[in-house]
């Protein structure tokens, strides 16, 4: 799998083992999976944490972190099918890249010296969320003396010794539910708290509180855009709670950096597109005033304060000759004005 440069690989049965390459499926030339096999190779992976093989027999699924010696870390999904047992691999790599180095902004690298507020990640699945929050954590790491704990499901970078003192705790092994680790993490004297991923409004307003009571947060989303990362925040709490979660985010959010991964145009590889919204102080009005959908106009006149569109990404990239039109086209949700910025500069 890591040979091979690919980022996933699926055991399903019936079929013979894939692997997702640069973004795509592709099938290997070996054997289809019976119902046997594929319950024998998931089995190692069940037999590899504590209580992986009951999560999966109460659940239908379970998430874990799995470590081959010379091949490096894996985040592995095990699930059940009417088929029998099957799973999704993701290759974790095996040094956290820097921010620099993931192709993110001087004004996303800025925020790691924030003392206080909620910062998102979104993007859809395999944009590289969790690599960029790892390469977060590391930079905090690296350059202040602060209490990071995370919690995650599973683990999936270990982070070195540095600077910071970096608590990992894993959901099934060292807490039970997300939302009671967040409040025990309070206790713990903490300064930075990441949270995997914020998939409720009890683990949504977990992060706010954290936010709000003198902390940093960090966590993911799965949005395709920093205003759709604000509206589903809000939509995902009953309407008689809207108006007191609007405070709370206008107050806590400090920045979304919503994400999407392209192919590279020549040669193998993908290329990371970004769009960054900050929370300036007309961002935040315009949140608590229930006027989100303003928020785009703001991203697009807010270069001064680091925030861009997905478009102007995509535009720069296409520029630089690493990913081709189609590719960004695809990528947009805003298609007919990528199509005008991309006419405007003669590309």
């Amino acid at each position: 799998m890591r040979a091979q440069g690919a980022s996933d690989l699926h055991v399903v049965v019936g079929y013979p083992p894939h692997m997702r390459l640069d973004g795509r499926l592709i099938p290997t030339n070996l054997e289809p999976f019976t119902r046997e096999t594929a319950n024998s190779f998931t089995g190692l992976f069940l037999s590899s944490r504590p209580g992986a093989r009951a999560r999966y027999d109460d659940a239908g699924q379970v998430d874990l972190g799995y470590e081959l010696e010379g091949q490096g870390r894996f985040r592995v999904n095990v699930y059940r099918t009417s088929e029998g047992p099957a799973c999704a691999i993701r290759a974790i790599p095996d040094v956290i890249p820097s921010l620099e180095e993931l192709g993110l902004p001087k004004s996303v690298a800025g925020l790691t010296a924030l003392p206080k507020g909620l910062i998102l990640v979104t993007g859809p699945t395999g944009s590289g969320k969790s690599t960029t929050l790892a390469a977060v954590i590391a930079k905090i790491n690296r350059e202040g003396a602060r209490h990071v704990i995370t919690i995650e499901d599973p683990i999936e970078f270990r982070h070195e010794r540095g600077k910071s003192l970096v608590t990992q705790r894993e959901l099934g092994t060292d807490y039970a539910d997300t939302v009671s680790a967040v409040r025990s993490c309070l206790r713990q004297d903490p300064d930075v708290i990441m949270i995997g991923e914020m998939r409720d409004p009890p683990t949504m307003g977990a992060a706010l509180t954290v936010a709000e009571t003198g902390h940093v947060a960090l966590s993911t989303l799965h949005t395709n855009s920093a205003t759709q990362t604000v509206t589903r925040i809000l939509d995902a709490f009953p309407s008689d709670e809207t108006r007191q979660i609007r405070i709370q985010l206008s107050f806590c959010l400090e920045a979304v950096v919503s994400q999407a991964l392209l192919p590279q145009k020549d040669g193998p590889g993908r290329v990371l597109a970004t769009e960054v919204l900050i929370a300036t102080p007309a961002v935040r009005a315009l949140i608590r005033d229930g006027k989100e959908h303003q928020l785009y106009s703001v991203i697009q006149s807010g270069h001064a304060h680091g925030m861009y569109t997905l478009n102007s990404s995509l535009t720069a990239l296409i520029g630089a000759g690493l990913v081709d039109r189609e590719a960004a086209l695809e990528a947009s949700n805003r298609r007919e004005e990528l199509a005008e910025q991309l006419a405007e500069a003669g590309l």
